[in-house]
C-alpha cells in the first residue's frame, strides 16, 4: 500500500467498483498522488481529480513517473509565480522564500520551500513557525510536488493538514491566441468572440457582431477592486500591493453598457518568459457568452506583444469549471502543490 512519501509520485489504484453474479469488478485509474489521507486517496488524473475512499481500494502502488518537467523547470516557474503575487513582507532562509500579506490569501501568506535552506530541515521549518508566529499568523508553507515531497513527509510526522490540490498549468501563448473550441460552456463560435486588444493597451472598436471589447489597464479601476475582493474576502493594503507591485502587469476589462462584468490580472515575470494569468473572474448573469475566454485572449496578446512565450495560471483541482475551460484553451498541468497548515499552537 501507499505512504505519505509516496504524494507527489505517480501511482496505479485498482479500486473496488461492484460486485456482479458474485465477482468483484475492478477499476484501474493512473495519476499522480496528492493527497493520502486515513479514510481516502485523491489522484490527479487526465479525466481531472479523483478522491478514492480507502475501503474501496483493492490495491495501490507506485509506477515509474511519466515525462515530467525537471526540477530547475519546476523552480524556475514557482519563482515567476512568486514574482507575480509579491507579498509586501518577506523573509529569506537560505534559498527558501518567507511571505506574509496580512493573512490576504495563501499563496502571499506562506513559505515557499525550494532550494537550500541552509540548514537541516527540521531547523528550517521550527524557523518557518518562528517567523509567521512574530507576525501573529498560522505558518504556512506550499509544497509544489514531488519536489518538496522531503519537506512534505517532515510536515506530515508534525502533524500539518493540507489545503485543497492546487494545479499549476501551462500553455504556450501562440496556442490561446488560436479560435477557441466552439460551443463550450463559456466560448461562443470564433465569430462571436472579442477580438485582442493591443499590446499597448489601446481599447478595441467593438467585436464582430457587437461583442464587447476587452480593454487592458496599468491600474485596477474602482469597481475592479470591487469584483476581486468580494472573490477574495476584502482587500486590505496588503492586497493592493499583492496586486500592483508588478513591473509589467495589467488589468483586463470586459464591459457592457459601461458594467464591468468580467475581469483578469496579467503579469509578465520570469526573466520575460512568463505571463501569469489570475483573478480571472466573470459575474455569474454574464457566464456562458465567452466573457473569460475573451479575457484570456485579450492578455495573452498583451504578453505576447511583451515578449513572453508561455502562460501559467494556478486553479484548485476541486473547480472541476475553471480546469475544464482551461483545457480547452490549451493549459496542462506542469505540477501541483500543496498549501500546507501548521496544526494549532
Amino acid at each position: 500500500m501507499l505512504r505519505q512519501q509516496d504524494v507527489g509520485h505517480r501511482i496505479v489504484v485498482r479500486r473496488i467498483v461492484g460486485i456482479r453474479e458474485g465477482r468483484t469488478l475492478f477499476s484501474d485509474a493512473l495519476g499522480e498522488l496528492v493527497e493520502l489521507s486515513e479514510t481516502h486517496i485523491t489522484l490527479s488524473t487526465d479525466a481531472g481529480p479523483l478522491r478514492v475512499p480507502v475501503a474501496e481500494v483493492h490495491r495501490a502502488k507506485r509506477v515509474p513517473p511519466a515525462r515530467r518537467p525537471t526540477a530547475a523547470a519546476v523552480v524556475a516557474l514557482e519563482l515567476a509565480a512568486d514574482e507575480a503575487w509579491p507579498a509586501p513582507v518577506r523573509g529569506r532562509l537560505g534559498d527558501w522564500r518567507l511571505r506574509w500579506a496580512d493573512g490576504w490569501t495563501g499563496r502571499a501568506n506562506s513559505a515557499l520551500p525550494v532550494g537550500d535552506p541552509d540548514r537541516p530541515l527540521p531547523a528550517a521549518l521550527d524557523a518557518v513557525q518562528r517567523w509567521y508566529a512574530e507576525r501573529g499568523g498560522t505558518a504556512l508553507v506550499n509544497t509544489p510536488l514531488p519536489l518538496a515531497a522531503p519537506v512534505g513527509a517532515e510536515l506530515d510526522a508534525r502533524g500539518w493538514t493540507a489545503r485543497p490540490p492546487v494545479l499549476v498549468q501551462t500553455v504556450p501563448l501562440r496556442a490561446l491566441a488560436a479560435p477557441p473550441d466552439a460551443g463550450h460552456a463559456d466560448t461562443p463560435p470564433d465569430a462571436d468572440t472579442p477580438p485582442l486588444t493591443g499590446p499597448d493597451g489601446t481599447p478595441p472598436t467593438a467585436g464582430p457582431d457587437g461583442t464587447p471589447p476587452v480593454t487592458l489597464a496599468g491600474a485596477p479601476a474602482d469597481d475592479w477592486l470591487a469584483i476581486a475582493a468580494g472573490r477574495k474576502g476584502g482587500l486590505p493594503d496588503a492586497a493592493r500591493h499583492v496586486l500592483t507591485a508588478v513591473d509589467r502587469v495589467r488589468f483586463a476589462e470586459l464591459r457592457v453598457d459601461g458594467r464591468l462584468l468580467a475581469v483578469g490580472r496579467g503579469t509578465v515575470t520570469g526573466e520575460g518568459r512568463w505571463l501569469g494569468v489570475s483573478l480571472l473572474e466573470v459575474l455569474p448573469e454574464a457566464r456562458r457568452r465567452g466573457f473569460a475566454v475573451a479575457v484570456v485572449r485579450a492578455l495573452a496578446g498583451w504578453g505576447a506583444a511583451e515578449g513572453a512565450t508561455r502562460a501559467f495560471l494556478q486553479v484548485e483541482q476541486s473547480n472541476t469549471g475553471a480546469v475544464e475551460l482551461y483545457r480547452r484553451l490549451g493549459f496542462t498541468t506542469h505540477h501541483t502543490y500543496l498549501t500546507r497548515v501548521a496544526p494549532a499552537a
